[in-house]
């Protein structure tokens, strides 16, 4: 099957990646003309936790998906406000029989592929490692210690969705990274969002890695807050969620797992790039949920507006 991956900066990076040590005939579509220029020319440099180095080669790059052929799978690597945009962009390379698929952070991609395709040609899910892209060619990969990676499943399983699973699936297993094409992927989904919504917009306000958040008193008791209204909204959505179990895992993660030392995305959106970030899909979205269904979300209503002010006031903030 033929791939392509709309959004090749540090996720998509890794992501393709995995998929090409797998065996992938994977075209990657960025606009990042360095990037893609490099990888062209000298492949891509994969970096996995920091100390296994490979040089991939045969992807093949385009700055656009106008003209590089009907695609059997779309994934979408985006930044989740640009997945409109992209989404139409990538229209020239979908076919009659193409699934879309997103890999991204957030609540809500998902429905917007099936706007467009329908839920029979549509994949959803993510995954649970820290990515970095230090410089052009060259991405990071920073798995967990164990555990799967990898985890999605199908909006409507149909013909087209599971033989499009099945096929990543084993492309990612074959490329090094533990994955699972799940009957039923709610509860990894959810898994990832919650942690997402408690660690990103933490880190990028309290200026702090997420292993010193939970070492903190305040920081922990913010994060129980966020996990607690999180995983109600889980549980009203049709997806049951136990805060303290939760947390308690959450916890272990943080104490032993690859995002110890690590700053998130939201958090190098803020205090790196100063640039918009995905809160709209995270915890503005657990505030919208939470709305739709009746249940409270003080925290993430708060934890929402702050990012918010934040990223429309770069140019009005302290600097030294």
């Amino acid at each position: 099957m033929k791939i392509a991956m709309v959004g090749s900066g540090a996720a998509g990076s890794v992501f393709a990646g995995y998929l090409r040590r797998g065996g992938a005939d994977i075209t990657l579509v960025d606009p990042y003309k360095e990037h893609m220029d490099k990888i062209a020319a000298n492949g891509l440099t994969f970096v996995v936790n920091g100390d296994q180095t490979y040089q991939l080669t045969g992807f093949k790059t385009a700055y656009n998906a106008d003209e590089i052929g009907t695609m059997d799978i779309v994934i979408f690597m985006t930044k989740t406000m640009q997945l409109n945009a992209a989404l139409k962009g990538a229209m020239p390379c979908v076919g009659e029989n193409t699934v879309l698929v997103s890999l991204m952070n957030g609540l809500g991609n998902e429905d917007k592929l099936v706007a467009a395709v329908g839920g029979g040609r549509v994949l959803y899910g993510n995954g649970v490692f820290g990515t970095e892209l230090p410089e052009p060619g060259t991405c990071i990969s920073s798995p967990s210690k164990d555990g799967l990676q990898m985890n999605f499943g199908a909006v409507e399983r149909t013909e087209l969705t599971v033989a499009a699973g099945e096929y990543l699936e084993k492309l990612f297993i074959d490329g090094g990274c533990p994955c699972k094409f799940w009957e039923d992927v709610a509860p990894h989904f959810w898994q990832k969002i919650i942690t997402n919504c408690t660690f990103n917009p933490l880190s990028a306000i309290l200026r702090m890695k997420c292993k010193d958040i939970f070492k903190d008193m305040n920081g922990a008791g913010l994060a129980t807050g966020i996990v607690k209204e999180c995983c109600e909204v889980a549980t009203a959505w049709g997806c049951p969620m136990e805060a303290s179990k939760f947390f308690a895992d959450l916890v272990k993660t943080v104490g032993g797992g690859s995002i110890e030392d690590y700053y998130p995305s939201m958090a190098q959106d803020v205090l790196i790039f100063q640039r918009p970030t995905e809160i709209d899909t995270l915890n503005g979205a657990i505030v919208a949920y939470g709305k739709k269904f009746g249940v409270p979300t003080p925290c993430n209503d708060y934890i929402t507006k702050t990012i918010k002010c934040i990223q429309k006031n770069y140019d009005k903030q302290y600097k030294s």
